[in-house]
């Protein structure tokens, strides 16, 4: 990379990084191919949106926004406290869980540091251990799912931080019940947590009071649908949330992400209905695309994988060009495969009858 400031001495580690590319948003598609009503299924997002009463709160709260942000965020914090059923010294929220991926990474990670990571998985564990110079050890899944035998293989002396993502993304699988690395700081990424059925799938909270550091990350974006907010939250130890607490920024939630996410946790009944909506659209696409001869593969979450047995990239297009997004999985290693969340009933249906046309081309 020729940088046009060379006074700037950019380091070598953080030009080795890639950006991170996001789903397609639905008005960039629109704008390019020059059409309406399209069915974004490439982001794991809630199709119902969120919950009315969190709409609700938030507008009630319109008034005070020229007001800072609870910087400690006092409210929210009891309320997940009581939900958790764990102490409030145990919680911090951050700008999406996100951020507080890259404020362990920066509490944590020195430079020369190893970070043991699944691969696929989620890239941003990746990018973080990057800018920090700390050296990622990927660790390739076994039959779509993390290999916690080789992850514990791979720890070596110089290993500072382990991350483990349950239920993993790209692929819905979770880890079970059993022994997790120990002697490192352990981050449980469980964005996804609220989608599993599986009892046999490891509750990371479970294993907070153990001798080793854990962190449990945590997000309103997937089944509380509050995405656009950018909230999430971390469970640990009261020693390592001190330390986050020292580097994040004073205001990273906003008023609006907090009363939105208090509501949020109050309102079952979404919950509840959301569940429901992902888990039987899930029973309809594995059925209707049985149908058509494809592979899907089960899951623990709200998207999950397909094998088309074909390039998948090509699949992506010619769906973009019918109104869908879904994401391709070539640049996760799986140049045949793509992802999909689930939608409501009527773009579920959508996607499968697009999906059969573009195979039939």
């Amino acid at each position: 990379m020729n940088s046009k400031f060379p006074e700037l001495l950019v380091p070598s580690h953080i030009l080795s990084i890639k950006p991170y590319v996001p789903g397609k948003p639905i008005e960039e598609l629109e704008r390019e191919y020059g059409i309406s009503g399209s069915v974004k299924l490439a982001s794991n997002e809630n199709p119902l949106g969120p919950s009315p009463k969190a709409v609700k709160a938030m507008e009630s709260a319109l008034g005070s926004l020229h007001r800072y942000p609870d910087g400690g965020a006092f409210g929210l914090t009891r309320i997940l406290s009581e939900h958790l059923g764990l102490p409030p010294e145990m919680i911090v929220f951050g700008n999406g869980s996100d951020e507080l991926i890259g404020l362990l990474s920066h509490a944590f990670l020195r430079p020369g540091d190893e970070v043991v990571l699944p691969r696929p998985s989620f890239l941003i564990y990746e990018i973080m251990t990057r800018s920090m110079g700390a050296v990622p050890v990927p660790v390739p899944l076994k039959s779509l799912s993390i290999d916690l035998d080789a992850i514990i293989d791979a720890i070596t002396p110089n290993t500072r931080m382990v991350f483990i993502t349950n239920p993993n993304n790209p692929t819905g699988t979770i880890i079970r019940k059993e022994k997790l690395p120990s002697r490192v700081m352990l981050v449980v990424d469980e964005a996804y947590i609220e989608f599993v059925r599986d009892d046999a799938c490891a509750v990371g909270t479970d294993y907070l009071y153990g001798p080793n550091p854990v962190a449990v990350l945590r997000t309103f974006s997937k089944a509380y649908g509050l995405a656009g907010l950018r909230i999430g939250y971390g469970v640990m130890p009261e020693e390592i949330r001190s330390l986050l607490n020292r580097i994040r920024m004073p205001f990273n939630a906003s008023t609006l992400a907090q009363v939105g996410a208090g509501a949020a946790l109050k309102d079952s009944g979404f919950l509840e209905k959301t569940l429901r909506v992902v888990h039987e659209g899930l029973e309809y696409m594995f059925s209707a695309l049985a149908a058509l001869g494809l592979t899907s593969f089960p899951t623990q979450s709200n998207f999950f994988l397909i094998d088309l047995k074909r390039d998948a990239d090509e699949v992506f297009e010619k769906l973009l060009r019918r109104g869908i997004i879904v994401r391709s999985m070539a640049s996760y290693g799986y140049p045949e495969y793509i992802r999909v969340s689930v939608g409501l009933p009527e773009e579920n249906e959508r996607f499968v009858n697009a999906l059969k046309s573009t195979l039939c081309q």
